[in-house]
Order: structure tokens, then sequence, then C-alpha cells
């Protein structure tokens, strides 16, 4: 992994990490004495994105080594397996909350009646918002920046604790605005927030499960691999091209045809060219395996 790359990405990983710890803890406190469901279970969030950044900075270490002899395509799957794991504790996260909700609503339809919350909880709540959105907003520019699935999945998760608060501010205000009879909003908000959050999760678990699987590149960006090759001067075709992703770095191995007349030294350096098209538009970390047929050598049933 580049150095500048890696130094970005744990700098704001440890920026979002110190302030995920300062609002676990008030957030559970306010939870606890302000006697709020929404914004313990809002606090117990917090918890989750500490463990998060912790996770990221885990695998960051790992996935930024060089390859070595057991790993021939380096490290890169560490960080798509960091995206992973994020994504299962969010589901994790939304299921707990939407758990805890649904309970608690069910306590008030039956006629128990839950604490109201206090105004400890509101100031918790209206705090963690623009935290939270604060350090999505640099963290998704970093990962933008970096083009990290994980630093990603990571902002995702500290708006999605935004997310949380601001379900928790307005069912903690509707309830001490409006009286006993709107307790319920409380919880019915926690539920609201656990089903925004396990969309997000999914949708973040889905891309690192297939490349975790090892599956394809998508049609467009084959697509886009054949025409780069076949565009090389030299080529006159371009076959049994395989794709994946391994983090950051995209893994390709093709085969090019060349003119059977020429000699072994310019069959190579057409093949480098290849490589060096397909690195120009896709990075430096795009991992390139060409093999060489001549043009009167019918590679049906050769792989």
């Amino acid at each position: 992994m580049d150095v500048s790359r890696e130094k970005r990405i744990s700098r704001i990983t440890w920026i979002g990490m110190a302030i995920n710890a300062v609002l676990t803890v008030f957030k559970l406190i306010a939870g606890i004495v302000g006697r709020s469901s929404a914004m313990i279970a809002d606090g117990v969030h917090s918890l989750s994105d500490f463990v998060s950044d912790i996770i990221i900075l885990v695998f960051l270490k790992i996935s930024g080594k060089s390859r070595d002899k057991d790993h021939d395509f380096g490290h890169g799957k560490f960080e798509t397996m960091a995206t992973f794991i994020l994504s299962i504790i969010l589901i994790v996260v939304a299921a707990r909350i939407l758990s805890t909700g649904i309970d608690n609503i069910r306590k008030v339809l039956g006629g128990e009646e839950i604490a109201t919350p206090g105004k400890i909880a509101l100031i918790a709540a209206i705090v963690s918002i623009a935290a939270k959105e604060f350090c999505y907003q640099i963290t998704a520019h970093v990962g933008r920046k970096v083009d990290s699935p994980a630093v990603m999945a990571n902002a995702w998760h500290h708006r999605s604790d935004a997310l949380s608060s601001v379900g928790s501010l307005i069912g903690i205000a509707g309830a001490i605005c409006l009286g006993s009879r709107w307790i319920i909003l409380d919880p019915i908000m926690g539920c609201v927030i656990s089903i925004v959050i396990f969309v997000v999760a999914v949708k973040m678990a889905l891309p690192s499960a297939r490349q975790l699987l090892d599956v394809s590149l998508p049609e467009e960006t084959e697509k886009t691999i054949l025409d780069i090759a076949s565009d090389v001067d030299g080529v006159t075709d371009v076959h049994n091209l395989k794709t994946r992703q391994s983090g950051p770095s995209i893994i390709m191995d093709m085969h090019i045809m060349v003119d059977h007349n020429i000699t072994i030294v310019e069959a190579h350096h057409i093949a480098t060219q290849v490589e060096a098209r397909l690195t120009e538009h896709f990075g430096s970390e795009t991992q390139i395996n060409v093999h060489i047929e001549p043009d009167n050598y019918s590679h049906v049933g050769h792989e």
C-alpha cells in the first residue's frame, strides 16, 4: 500500500476513534441518567463505531504489507475483510436496536409505563449529531481520495450513528415536549433508525462479499480492459480474460495474440505496452498477467 495513503487512512481513523470514545461514554451516561432507551441504543452504536475504528487500524496495518511468499497477490483482501466485518457489526447493531425498540413499543401498547427521557439525553443527541456528521464528512472525503471501501464503510458507520442520534432527538424531544402519551415515539424512532442502519450495512456487505468470493469485475469494466488491450499496436486479439479485485488492487489475467513473425523481444515489448496502458487507466496497484500467443496458434482448448 502507498505510504501516504496508509498515513491518511490511519490519521482519519484515529481522529474518529477519539471522538467515538468520548461520545460512547457521554451517550451511555446520558441514556442511563436520562432514562432514554433510544439514547442507550445510540451509545451502544457509538461503541460499535469505536470497535470498527480498531478493526480498520489493525487490518490497515496488515493490508499495507508488501507481497510475501504466502501472499503472492499482496494483502489487499484484508482491507476487503475489514469492510465486510464492519458491515456485519452494523447489521448486528441494527438488529439489537430493533429488538429493543419493538420490546418497548410492546410494553407501551400493553399498558406498561416506560420512563420519560430527561433533558440530558436530548443534549447528548444534539452533540452526537454534530460530532458524527463531522466525522462522516472528513472520513468520506479521505475515503474517496484514497479509494478505500473500508474507509467509506467506516464513514457510513459514522453517518449511521448521526442518523441514530437524529432519531433519538426526535423521539426524546417528542416524549419530553408532548407528554407521556407520546413516550412511544422514543422506541419507534429506535426501530426506524435500525432499519436505516440495516439497509446501509447490507449495501456495504454485498460488494465486499463479492470480492472475498473472487467474483469477476463488472461486465463494463472487463469491456474497458479488452478495449484498452486491443488498442495497443501489435495486438491482433485479446481473449481468456480473468478478473477479480483484492482490496484497492485489480487483478487481471489475459491472453494476447501477436504476429507470429516478430521476435520474442518485440512480442515482450507489446505485452509491456499493454500492461502500461492498463496500469495508467486503473492505477499503480493493478496486477496484470499477460500471456503471449502467435496469431497462427489455435487457442481453442487452451487456457
